[in-house]
């Protein structure tokens, strides 16, 4: 998944006010909006470049290259809502970067740029990652796609988990979390009830609600990189078709 993210009270909450910010001038409140990008969008970006072809140290060099660069050639001032989706944007530019920066990427890892991108952490976990995926026939802009679906997703069951431990029910959505995407399956609710120590009609009326909530907030998080509120149901499309490829 994209891993751990920032403090929500510390940052902005949704992912267009996120742009906005780091689309500005390279303020303090900008470079922290592109560390939460940085969060998100990181591994979906690794993934694209080793698809590639790229050795793990040189993707390591391009992941953080295009991030530092993101910010100090201010990138995301050229993406514009109405253009389409964020997701779109960034692969654009990811290429254009690859393309034409690649000794500038190099050159930022010594220590040549002026944007330092906090991401030695997590790229220390990617090659990991990255040894997980299926060796299967899927494209770097499939595998990007995928992970883009994924890194969404996590999103939204930060916002789940954080909402339900802000009521006290941690323990039963991390036991639910499982029915989001996928109905029960023989003694699955009645299992649930016996650890959860409730009946299985509760559990069923509490799968209800946190779908309910999972699609409600999975809609809210894609709006926020789509212009046209009409581009939300094939953006969610694309998203349970990259996942299932």
């Amino acid at each position: 998944m994209a891993g751990e993210h920032p403090p929500r009270a510390a940052f902005p909450t949704t992912r267009i006010t996120l742009i906005e910010a780091a689309r500005g001038e390279p303020t303090l409140e900008a470079r922290n909006a592109l560390a939460v990008l940085c969060a998100v969008y990181w591994y979906p970006i690794y993934a694209y470049i080793r698809r590639l072809g790229y050795p793990q140290e040189d993707a390591e060099d391009l992941t953080q290259g295009f991030f530092a660069r993101v910010l100090e050639k201010a990138y995301l001032r050229d993406f514009q809502r109405e253009r389409g989706r964020f997701r779109s944007f960034l692969l654009g530019a990811l290429k254009h970067f690859i393309a034409n920066e690649r000794d500038w990427a190099r050159a930022e890892k010594r220590g040549g740029a002026s944007i330092v991108v906090p991401l030695d952490a997590v790229l220390r976990t990617a090659e990991a990652r990255y040894g997980l995926e299926p060796r299967d026939s899927l494209s770097p802009e499939k595998l990007f796609e995928r992970q883009w679906a994924l890194a969404l997703l996590d999103r939204v069951h930060g916002r789940l988990r954080a909402d339900a431990a802000a009521r006290g029910k941690r323990e039963q959505f991390e036991r639910l979390k499982s029915y989001l995407l996928a109905d029960d399956r023989g003694d699955g609710y009645r299992a649930a009830a016996d650890d959860l120590k409730t009946s299985e009609g509760a559990i069923k009326v509490a799968v209800h609600r946190l779908r309910a909530r999972f699609r409600d907030v999975l809609r809210e998080e894609i709006a926020q990189t789509v212009d046209d509120p009409a581009d939300i149901g094939q953006e969610l499309r694309d998203l349970m078709a990259a996942i299932r490829s």
